[in-house]
């Protein structure tokens, strides 16, 4: 059964500060319309522009994700896409009167209670999934960090992460379903070592971080020097390091928390894929330069996948009909009876099989040395899977055919040969009256598209002798 996308039930806001630039913003999380996706509106700017939540938008990965379109900058938005994701949302609207969503306490938390407050409702269309049917990986030369994406029935992740410090060792975090995110990955906070820390204070690159909203590991001796500059920093009168090396500005939420945090980072990066994704990844050092520039890899075959239009069919299922159940629907016989199975069967939508075969009769006279289905034999199996569609759903179907009335549109993409399994799909554009049956159909092989047309055909009862 199709699951079905999901928004907010009324708008919410929250405010604070952002993290690089220091200042004042106001998120408002607002419900969309169904295939809206992830949109950014800067309501201060001019016309109040639109960035939508898509990795072709990244331009810099340094201290967090930047998305710019036509010169109008969102910074450090993966933190509240990771909870959109992990909330399971497909659509937002996200208002913000400055350019980057505020901090909080460095995770994705307080994102995650304001849409848990603002309520969540499913929407009528289906949701899509890029579906991962083979390994996928990027590695990043420089670093040598490395993102696989192998398949599996759902979204999960496993982050590994490895500094090559002493203080904070290697780390991993698994998370086997989105349904975990909540309550295992959504408080995990932003962390940094005590270097860089102060390198970004030296630079003035860090204007809204305080003692509360990351975690600082303290990778090197903690001089007066630099003790007076996280006093003034961050308003202290005094600093210091607890044993397990961390500053004493707060506790671990867990032993692992900068695993992850890590994965909430790869969740918040992959959601610029702009699709829901059925797989598991495996990060390995991730970081957002190398999450994004896999994002844009799963981007890339995200528009192949829907440009052919393969949907995906399970093959090893119990068939609705096989070819019995068929014959007792249709009037149809061999060497006509041109589907073997019934896949999937619903009020709008059929998926029949039909395995060809070197033995097919059409072979002997229809390019006998290189032999072709005959298109015009896939339309009629095209025809007789929307057949299916009718007759199922009559008490009777035995006293039912289907006549064609109109054939349009018709497409033949590749050849189909010897060996195919060709995977018809038909669905409804408009609901059946009057015994009038409007369809599209659509015929697979593999992952391409070999056959498509639109149909009408007319259901009639047989006339009785």
């Amino acid at each position: 059964m199709s699951e079905k996308q999901k928004t907010l039930k009324k708008e919410v806001a929250l405010s604070g500060i952002g993290l690089h630039t220091g200042k004042e913003v106001t998120l408002t999380i607002k419900p969309a319309k169904e295939n809206t996706g992830f949109v950014f509106v800067r309501t201060d700017l001019e016309g109040q522009p639109q960035v939508e939540a898509d990795v072709n938008y990244v331009t810099t990965t340094e201290r967090g994700t930047t998305l710019e379109k036509l010169g109008v900058k969102i910074h450090t938005c993966e933190h509240l896409l990771a909870a959109l994701v992990g909330m399971d949302i497909d659509n937002a609207i996200l208002e913000m009167n400055s350019a980057e969503p505020p901090i909080m306490d460095g995770s994705s938390k307080f994102f995650v209670e304001a849409i848990e407050k603002a309520g969540i409702e499913e929407q009528s269309k289906d949701r899509e999934y890029l579906i991962i049917k083979e390994v996928m990986s990027y590695t990043d030369p420089n670093t040598g960090s490395e993102m696989t994406i192998i398949p599996s029935d759902h979204y999960e992740i496993t982050t590994m992460v490895d500094f090559g410090t002493k203080v904070l060792g290697t780390q991993n975090a698994t998370m086997k379903n989105v349904s975990e995110f909540k309550d295992e990955f959504s408080s995990a906070r932003t962390f940094s070592f005590l270097h860089e820390l102060e390198m970004l204070l030296d630079h003035g690159l860090i204007r809204g971080g305080d003692i509360s909203n990351a975690i600082v590991y303290v990778d090197k001796e903690l001089t007066p020097e630099t003790l007076e500059k996280l006093k003034k920093a961050f308003g202290k009168d005094d600093v210091a390091v607890r044993p397990n090396g961390i500053l004493d500005n707060l506790t671990l939420n867990y032993p692992n928390e900068a695993a992850r945090h890590k994965l909430l980072d790869v969740i918040g990066d992959l959601a610029l894929v702009g699709v829901k994704i059925k797989g598991k990844v495996i990060a390995n050092k991730p970081g957002h330069l190398v999450n994004t520039q896999f994002a844009k890899k799963l981007n890339r075959q995200w528009k192949l996948q829907k440009k052919k239009n393969v949907p995906d069919f399970d093959l090893t299922k119990e068939p609705i009909f096989d070819i019995n159940g068929i014959m007792r629907l249709m009037p149809h016989r061999p060497p006509f009876l041109l589907i073997d199975k019934v896949l999937e069967l619903s009020d709008t939508h059929v998926v029949g099989l039909k395995n060809v075969t070197m033995n097919e009769p059409f072979f002997v006279g229809h390019f006998p040395k290189e032999p072709v289905m005959p298109g015009v034999l896939q339309v009629e199996a095209l025809a007789q899977t929307g057949g299916i569609l009718v007759l199922a759903s009559v008490p009777d179907p035995e006293n039912y055919s289907t006549y064609f009335i109109k054939i349009d549109k018709v497409k033949f993409k590749k050849k189909v040969v010897p060996g195919d399994t060709l995977i018809f799909k038909i669905e409804l554009i408009e609901p059946i009256r009057r015994g009038i049956v409007h369809m599209q159909g659509y015929g697979y092989v593999g992952d391409s598209v070999v056959v498509e047309a639109e149909l009408m055909a007319q259901v009639a009862k047989n006339k009785t002798e």
